[in-house]
């Protein structure tokens, strides 16, 4: 997990979006002030031991981008300029765009439950598919259990390189998860779980005859011109520029380069995609200034419930559908979704009008798998 002074630095990059001023008709640059406290907040996460920083913000006066640290732990070469990241479990908010996309087109409904959708790929072990919605999916309310336990079944270094190259089909992940039995009735809690999201990928491909990844290149990648992100599913290596990810899997152990992901958690529909901070700032803008869907998709998409304080999310966080929205101290608030796998982390914030967005990316030193 990701130390608490971890987590403050990041948040500090992600107020960032909303602390600037408001944006003037004219196209005056941003204040030097701003570049310099992004890259203060930068210093604070390679200070915190992080190994590299990679930050860009964009608003409609300019672009701020600050890196710190190094890019590589061998070569000491600097980090890469807007260099390619993996998303992780950013990758959702992607996927859920395309769901909502399928409800404003009535394909499908958000009160579908899977059983309908799936018939008999969510039972067992006391899991009902006919008790979960398209929106438990979506907003992690099955109480469905998270493969990824299974996947990865212990922390460790011996582990990542014994597993790494082993891929799952999306229904072998599902089988995992339901050797396991819910841990609440479906809509009475909260509980982040990635078993969500492969169904989620599998109802695109049911509804529509496509993979996700393809819906998501056609309704998404192409129309916003987004180039530099990509739905790789298994193929493991990012392109350069990019930088190296180290993972310690012990307090005190050796720093492990973990560049090559672990594709039995990095290859579907939960979080596999890879893309840049431009291509991601422009995506999270589009989404937020309701390019992508139609008003009351939107909405539904912002329509929340409290994350809970062992959630693993800052305080007063709340969970759309494929989206959690954070409140600021100064009013309003920010949204986004952030991603990570073992030696990396990718945190993103927009504003709820989709002016200004702000994207980091570290490489961090915790024992365990975050999302």
């Amino acid at each position: 997990m990701i130390s608490r002074r971890l987590r403050l630095a990041a948040a500090a990059l992600a107020l960032a979006a909303s602390s600037l001023p408001s944006a003037a008709a004219s196209a005056s640059p941003l204040p030097s002030g701003s570049a310099w406290s992004v890259q203060q907040d930068a210093d604070a996460l390679r200070d915190a031991g992080v190994t590299g920083v990679a930050v860009r913000l964009d608003t409609p006066r300019g672009t701020v981008t600050a890196r710190s640290g190094v890019g590589d732990l061998v070569t000491r070469r600097p980090v890469p300029k807007d260099g390619y990241l993996r998303l992780g479990s950013t990758t959702k908010t992607f996927v859920a765009t395309v769901m909502l996309q399928l409800v404003g087109e009535k394909r499908i409904s958000l009160d579908q439950t899977v059983e309908q959708l799936l018939p008999g790929v969510v039972a067992g072990a006391g899991n009902d598919g006919r008790t979960i919605t398209v929106r438990d999916l979506l907003r992690h309310t099955s109480g469905l259990a998270d493969y990824i336990y299974d996947a990865f079944p212990g922390p460790s270094a011996q582990t990542y390189f014994a597993n790494r190259w082993h891929a799952y089909e999306p229904e072998e992940l599902i089988a995992l998860a339901m050797r396991h039995a819910p841990a609440f009735p479906a809509g009475s809690r909260w509980a982040y779980s990635n078993t969500n999201y492969v169904l989620a990928g599998m109802i695109i491909e049911k509804i529509t005859g496509h993979t996700w990844d393809q819906q998501v290149r056609s309704r998404i990648l192409r129309p916003l011109g987004l180039e530099h992100t990509d739905t790789p599913g298994t193929r493991p290596f990012l392109p350069d520029p990019r930088t190296s990810n180290y993972q310690q899997f012990s307090a005190d152990g050796p720093m492990v380069d973990t560049t090559i992901p672990y594709r039995p958690f990095d290859s579907g529909a939960d979080g596999s995609m890879t893309g840049t901070a431009h291509d991601l700032n422009r995506f999270f803008s589009a989404l937020a200034g309701g390019r992508l869907l139609k008003p009351a998709e939107l909405a539904a998409m912002r329509t929340t419930v409290p994350v809970p304080p062992d959630g693993g999310e800052p305080a007063g966080t709340r969970d759309g559908l494929g989206l959690f929205i954070n409140s600021l101290s100064c009013g309003g608030s920010y949204l986004g979704h952030g991603g990570s796998g073992f030696g990396y982390v990718v945190r993103t914030a927009t504003t709820t009008d989709g002016r200004r967005s702000v994207g980091c990316r570290f490489k961090r030193c915790g024992t365990g798998r975050g999302r």
